[in-house]
Protein backbone atom coordinates (compact mmCIF):
# COMPACT_ATOMS: atom_id res chain seq x y z
CA UNK A 1 0.00 0.00 0.00
CA UNK A 2 1.31 3.34 -0.72
CA UNK A 3 0.92 6.71 0.57
CA UNK A 4 -0.54 9.25 -1.16
CA UNK A 5 -0.53 12.69 0.08
CA UNK A 6 -3.59 15.65 -0.98
CA UNK A 7 -4.36 19.09 -0.66
CA UNK A 8 -8.00 19.56 0.35
CA UNK A 9 -9.15 23.25 1.06
CA UNK A 10 -10.93 22.61 4.38
CA UNK A 11 -11.53 25.63 6.59
CA UNK A 12 -13.42 23.58 9.52
CA UNK A 13 -14.70 20.72 11.58
CA UNK A 14 -17.12 20.68 8.94
CA UNK A 15 -15.16 20.27 6.00
CA UNK A 16 -12.76 17.24 7.90
CA UNK A 17 -16.03 15.20 8.46
CA UNK A 18 -17.03 15.56 4.66
CA UNK A 19 -13.73 14.33 4.18
CA UNK A 20 -13.98 11.72 6.80
CA UNK A 21 -17.60 10.78 5.10
CA UNK A 22 -16.42 10.30 1.51
CA UNK A 23 -13.43 7.94 2.51
CA UNK A 24 -14.82 6.10 5.10
CA UNK A 25 -17.24 4.80 2.13
CA UNK A 26 -13.99 3.73 0.23
CA UNK A 27 -12.96 0.15 1.10
CA UNK A 28 -9.27 -0.54 1.63
CA UNK A 29 -8.27 3.11 2.55
CA UNK A 30 -6.65 4.41 5.26
CA UNK A 31 -6.32 7.94 5.98
CA UNK A 32 -5.70 11.09 8.05
CA UNK A 33 -7.08 14.15 8.19
CA UNK A 34 -4.44 17.18 9.06
CA UNK A 35 -7.49 20.04 9.11
CA UNK A 36 -4.73 23.02 10.05
CA UNK A 37 -2.34 22.38 7.14
CA UNK A 38 -5.22 21.52 4.97
CA UNK A 39 -4.13 18.18 3.38
CA UNK A 40 -5.18 14.48 3.79
CA UNK A 41 -2.63 11.46 3.52
CA UNK A 42 -4.09 8.57 2.44
CA UNK A 43 -2.79 4.27 1.99
CA UNK A 44 -4.22 2.18 -0.33
CA UNK A 45 -3.81 0.65 -3.41
CA UNK A 46 -6.45 2.51 -5.17
CA UNK A 47 -6.09 5.22 -7.92
CA UNK A 48 -4.80 8.62 -7.43
CA UNK A 49 -7.62 9.35 -9.75
CA UNK A 50 -10.10 7.43 -7.80
CA UNK A 51 -9.08 9.06 -4.48
CA UNK A 52 -9.13 12.50 -6.07
CA UNK A 53 -12.51 11.95 -7.59
CA UNK A 54 -13.90 11.04 -4.21
CA UNK A 55 -12.25 14.05 -2.44
CA UNK A 56 -13.66 16.10 -5.19
CA UNK A 57 -17.64 14.73 -4.14
CA UNK A 58 -16.93 17.03 -1.00
CA UNK A 59 -17.26 19.98 -2.95
CA UNK A 60 -14.16 21.53 -1.65
CA UNK A 61 -10.95 22.03 -4.01
CA UNK A 62 -9.27 18.82 -4.06
CA UNK A 63 -5.08 18.72 -5.08
CA UNK A 64 -2.58 15.68 -5.71
CA UNK A 65 0.25 16.57 -4.22
CA UNK A 66 2.07 13.39 -4.43
CA UNK A 67 3.18 10.16 -2.35
CA UNK A 68 4.81 10.56 1.10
Amino acid sequence: MSKKEFFVDMTCEGCANAVNRVLSRLEGVQYEIDLPNKKVVTESDLSVDLLLETLKKTGKEAKYLGCK
